[in-house]
């Protein structure tokens, strides 16, 4: 029991004193997360808007798969991105395998459905009579997708967080295509799986106060914008 309390003590120690390597672990978790985040939003948030709001084949096909893709393994996503950017891959020429690059594509994969099918849902959600009066009153498509986001927009922002959630606690994908080289492609997750490998528990600790401390962040943010909306 003592090794735990002192590795806590040792943790909160190397927190305060803005160790230098748990500093640069943070910060390019936040900088790969916050990257993914914003592209898979850029993605799919339109495309959600657009499978909701128009009728084409297969969209009752396509909505399932997105559906099915939100709980696709973080295992399966990074296997995929490391056949696609190894040397033998299609995009091997460009070096991209172990670099934070990689993580960010890694990432995108995995969220984007999440962000993509929360979209769905809360465009859907939308009063049919707004999207309507819109269109009577002569709102063109992409006005009327405008206005569409406007009135999701608080459930649009959950699904962003919620992205940002399942991006920065993510590990799997991360270590196939990131490799965990130190002072390079080293994240939360991944350096608390390597830390405790090595036996170094106060690192692993800190480390994984850190996680916490983001997640109840992101879970407080969550929990505020769902009790304004009801």
């Amino acid at each position: 029991m003592g090794y735990i309390i002192d590795g806590f003590i040792q943790a909160i120690l190397l927190i305060l004193s803005l160790n230098p390597e748990i500093v640069d672990i943070a910060s390019l978790s936040l900088k790969v997360s916050g990257a993914s985040t914003l592209l898979a939003s850029a993605i799919g948030i339109p495309l959600g808007t657009f499978i909701t709001l128009n009728d084409f084949p297969f969209k009752r096909l396509s909505k399932n798969v997105i559906y099915t893709l939100m709980g696709l393994p973080p295992v399966v996503a990074g296997l995929f991105v490391f056949l696609m950017v190894s040397r033998a891959g299609p995009l091997g020429t460009y070096g991209l395998l172990f670099t934070p690059t990689a993580m960010v594509i890694a990432q995108v994969l995995l969220i984007l459905p999440i962000i993509t099918g929360f979209t769905i849902t809360a465009t859907r959600a939308v009063d049919r009579s707004i999207i309507d009066t819109a269109v009577s009153l002569g709102a063109g498509q992409f006005h009327t997708a405008l206005i569409v986001l406007n009135e999701a927009r608080q459930a649009l922002l959950v699904a962003v967080l919620a992205g940002f959630g399942r991006a920065v606690a993510e590990v799997g994908a991360v270590m196939i295509v990131g490799g965990d080289i130190r002072w390079s492609t080293r994240v939360l997750t991944t350096s608390i799986v390597l830390e405790t490998r090595k036996a170094e528990y106060s690192m692993a600790i800190a480390l994984g106060i850190i996680l916490l401390t983001l997640s109840f962040t992101i879970n407080m943010a969550l929990n505020l914008i769902q009790g304004e909306r009801k």
